[in-house]
């Protein structure tokens, strides 16, 4: 029902307010301690934060306190959806400061290396995730549900990686500035794309409106943004940015990049792709636009992964449930999922990476970065859950593997990186990283005036 602009709108109730400012505060203090405690312990800040909504959503809190858990998370769409709101922000800030550290010039002289390795990340697993629905239990499937459908679902979530948990270990191992890096971003996005891509046609095909002309579209709103950020979107960021930059101070700056983040993620969700895919496109025109100064957004970086990108981690937790794996046939299910979840995006990467001529262990940190699924894997389950073709008990399964994957990438990536040699192009792209963290941090002593 359309409400009149005439008509008053009465605000957030008190209680709601005080819920809400009681979950971000509860949150972004639990992200920080835990995140600390996982650096502490050779991890990356993000598992850390992850487990935060794991602790304090339904698979810990709402069984140990059942009165307390009810009373901060009451169980009220309105009020979860301000967290989702804060969060969706949060990551969208995420993938476009991502998209800014992307060095393009590597893309350009690397990209049919990103593309084999991303080839082979979405070929293999994909082909094991479609195979193993089959072998499912009848149980796992919902009532109703195609088992095609379904087992292409779960092929898409196989195939899928999480660019905003590979970010973010990226930047908390320091290693975003080295090429191994840089071209997991790039091959992250190609899966990523792809697999928003299918997933869009097999949530067609789940309420039945899949036709040749929806696959069409998609495919060619892909291909024109793509375009767009080519030819017109270069020079219109450039000079939009031009003037922002006229002005001393970084504020205008940082509020012309978060616009053109946010507008770009509105305009590719309106076309009915993922918000993050424009978020990371205009992110990496704002990088390659060659008229910003990184101090000016260095302000901006503080505060997405101070502040908005662990809310978002730790929000992504609260609808995971992992008691439901308790049951044998869940748990022997989720643990076959899973193995071939790990198998197929290693070996698919790892195969795609040696036939682009990169040595073993970059290829093998390609796997572990790109074996990532994290809160990506999360959103597709969520859709799956929200049409009817995963269950309550699959919708765990591939929670599991979200969580196991993100927790698997730090060591693995950690153990390959040591035995890869730095390049001089590597060094100079983390001075350049570093000095964005030094302006960063000197901006954050400073006193607002």
């Amino acid at each position: 029902m359309l409400v009149s602009m005439n008509s008053p709108i009465a605000p957030i109730a008190a209680h709601n307010l005080l819920i809400f400012l009681l979950q971000i505060g509860l949150l972004l203090l639990l992200a920080h301690v835990l995140g600390r405690s996982a650096v502490r312990l050779g991890m990356p800040a993000v598992v850390g934060e992850l487990f935060v909504g794991v602790v304090l959503g339904p698979s810990f809190l709402t069984h140990v306190a059942p009165g307390v858990s009810a009373w901060l998370f009451p169980a009220q769409a309105e009020q979860f959806h301000l967290l989702d709101a804060i969060g969706q922000i949060g990551v969208l800030l995420l993938v476009g400061i991502t998209g800014i550290h992307m060095d393009m010039g590597l893309v350009r002289r690397r990209g049919m290396t990103a593309a084999g390795v991303s080839l082979g990340g979405l070929v293999v697993p994909l082909g094991l995730g479609i195979g193993v629905a089959f072998l499912l239990p009848d149980s796992l499937i919902p009532e109703g549900t195609d088992v095609t459908v379904f087992a292409l679902f779960l092929g898409v979530a196989m195939c899928v990686s999480a660019i905003p948990v590979i970010a973010k270990t990226l930047m908390d191992m320091k290693l975003l500035h080295r090429n191994v890096g840089q071209l997991t971003l790039t091959a992250g996005m190609i899966d990523d794309a792809f697999g928003w891509f299918v997933l869009s046609i097999v949530s067609a095909m789940a309420v039945k409106s899949l036709t040749a002309a929806t696959v069409l579209t998609s495919l060619v709103y892909l291909v024109a943004i793509i375009v767009f950020a080519l030819t017109i979107g270069r020079p219109l960021v450039r000079g939009v940015l031009r003037l922002s930059g006229r002005s001393e101070d970084p504020g205008p700056t940082v509020a012309t990049a978060a616009v053109l983040l946010l507008l770009a993620s509105a305009g590719t969700h309106a076309l009915g792709l993922e918000a993050v895919f424009g978020a990371f496109v205009m992110g990496i025109l704002i990088g390659s636009a060659g008229r910003v100064d990184p101090a000016k957004l260095a302000p901006l970086r503080t505060v997405v992964l101070s502040v908005f990108a662990p809310i978002f981690f730790a929000t992504a937790g609260l609808r995971m449930d992992l008691t439901a794996l308790a049951r044998p046939e869940v748990l022997l299910s989720g643990l076959a999922v899973l193995a071939i979840a790990i198998v197929g995006k290693f070996l698919g990467a790892y195969a795609g990476a040696r036939l682009s001529r990169l040595n073993k262990w970059e290829a093998l940190a390609l796997g572990a970065g790109l074996n990532a699924r994290g809160v990506i894997e999360v959103v597709v389950a969520m859709v799956g859950l929200r049409l009817g073709i995963l269950s309550l008990e699959a919708y765990t399964i591939v929670i599991l593997v979200a969580i196991v994957t993100s927790l698997m990438a730090p060591p693995i990536l950690r153990i390959a990186m040591s035995r890869v040699e730095q390049r001089v192009e590597e060094k100079i792209r983390e001075n350049e990283h570093a000095a964005w963290e030094r302006q960063g941090a000197t901006s954050d002593s400073n006193p607002i005036p």
